[in-house]
């Protein structure tokens, strides 16, 4: 798993561009090369514009700044945590609903 996005992470490190754009590079890896890919952006490409299209609120938790949209349309832009605890805030809600589900689910388990 993960082979492809591990093969073009490649790529993108051998051509050193400026601006880096990952769509979806992250919905179909288990989390442990999800894990190797996020900290391989963020210190390979720290000095780099990185845009990413993601579902998962892991992969962007720790960006600069999220933009949420919704029905095409722009509905938010700012800083993750501002987002998270702004009332009525789409990526907020997401955030909430995920680690919620992630608290459930290990509590199944645990069960």
């Amino acid at each position: 798993m993960g082979q492809r996005q591990l093969f073009c992470l490649g790529r993108a490190l051998l051509k050193r561009r400026r601006i880096l754009v990952l769509d979806e590079a992250t919905a179909s890896i288990d989390n442990a090369t999800d894990s190797i890919l996020q900290r391989t952006i963020r210190t390979e490409f720290a000095d780099c514009t990185v845009i990413t299209v993601a579902h998962r609120v892991p992969t962007v938790v720790d960006c600069t700044m999220v933009l949420g949209m919704s029905d095409g349309k722009l509905v938010e832009y700012d800083e993750p945590m501002k987002l998270i605890n702004k009332e009525g805030s789409l990526f907020g809600q997401l955030y909430k609903e995920y680690w919620f589900r992630t608290a459930n689910a290990s509590n199944y388990l645990e069960g």
